[in-house]
């Protein structure tokens, strides 16, 4: 080292070996994130430095008020969730760049607050999918591989109270059968970034009709699957093609509803898992056995599947004598 040149100078030159480690240390960083929220917070910030380049303002840095104008801006056109995921990125694009994020200013805290009292409005809640809409479903679905596959995403997901990222996600080997059904190994959820994995069981049912057991092997037969993903594209020759998008699932279950003669508008792709917890509490199933299927750690928000469930039958009203 030159004289005078202090231990851990800027301009001092990193090994190649530092500079690997650096870059792993980076991708161990970026990889406590999902994929999706990264995808998300490349868009706003993208979204972001588009309105600063029209508006004459510095993207990076940001300035407090530069980003107080952003999200009075989009307040009237926006949802208030969707403002609170752009300053993250605003706020992670700071921090990866060693600067102060200028979403703690208290200015634009107060004016997020402000729009969520104004402007927001309570999240509309996809309505669960009942077991008599879902047997409903079934029945109307066609007699075709993509029929057979649909059928096997609408009781999978359901019986296992999957959301729809983990349906798509899940490949062949990571379904374990078993005598009494068969057992899904989760390898990563919404809830589960760590990636920690869990397991849900399918046990056979009653009715071979909507036996999600019967339902996965008759797929995998259809389609001629045996390795790789698990629910994958089918076009409209039959032929079967790659893994299937997120996205897909709500139109899985939204063609099924139109078919059924039920209001496709409805339903969405956590309609499955929440009509999952919503029939198990009617049927009078434990909140921990259905956290049990379901995985929820919050048993708050369990409970609100459970008052959805019994908002009549558990109901004060009915001790009125009306």
């Amino acid at each position: 080292m030159p004289a005078g040149r202090p231990p851990g100078s800027d301009d001092l030159t990193l090994p190649r070996s530092a500079e690997r480690l650096m870059e792993r240390a980076s991708a161990y960083a970026a990889a406590t994130r999902s994929p999706a929220t990264l995808k998300a917070y490349a868009s706003d910030w993208a979204h972001f430095e588009e309105w600063t380049g029209r508006h004459g303002a510095s993207a990076l840095p940001a300035e407090p008020v530069a980003v107080a104008m952003y999200v009075t801006d989009l307040a009237t056109t926006h949802k208030p969730g969707t403002l609170t995921r752009r300053l993250a990125a605003i706020s992670v694009m700071h921090q990866r760049h060693g600067l102060t994020s200028p979403t703690v200013d208290p200015r634009v805290r107060e004016i997020l607050r402000g729009v969520r009292r104004t402007e927001g409005v309570a999240a509309r809640r996809a309505s669960p999918l009942g077991l008599g809409e879902l047997r409903r479903m079934i029945a109307h679905l066609p007699d075709t591989t993509a029929g057979s596959r649909d059928r096997a995403i609408l009781l999978v997901g359901f019986a296992g109270a999957l959301r729809r990222s983990e349906l798509v996600a899940l490949r062949v080997d990571d379904v374990e059968w078993r005598d009494e059904g068969a057992v899904l190994h989760i390898r990563r959820s919404k809830a589960d970034q760590e990636a920690a994995g869990r397991e849900v069981a399918l046990p056979r049912g009653k009715d071979e009709q909507s036996c999600p057991v019967d339902a996965l092997r008759s797929w995998l037969a259809e389609g001629d699957i045996s390795r790789g993903q698990l629910f994958r594209s089918v076009d409209r020759h039959g032929n079967v093609g790659e893994q299937l998008s997120d996205r897909a699932i709500v139109l899985v279950i939204r063609r099924a509803a139109t078919a059924a003669g039920l209001d496709p508008d409805k339903y969405s792709g956590h309609s499955l898992r929440a009509g999952f917890a919503t029939t198990a509490a009617a049927h009078g199933a434990s909140e921990r056995r259905i956290a049990v299927q379901t995985g929820h750690r919050s048993m708050e928000v369990l409970r609100g599947y459970i008052r959805h469930a019994t908002v009549f039958t558990d109901n004060a009203v009915n001790d009125l004598g009306l």
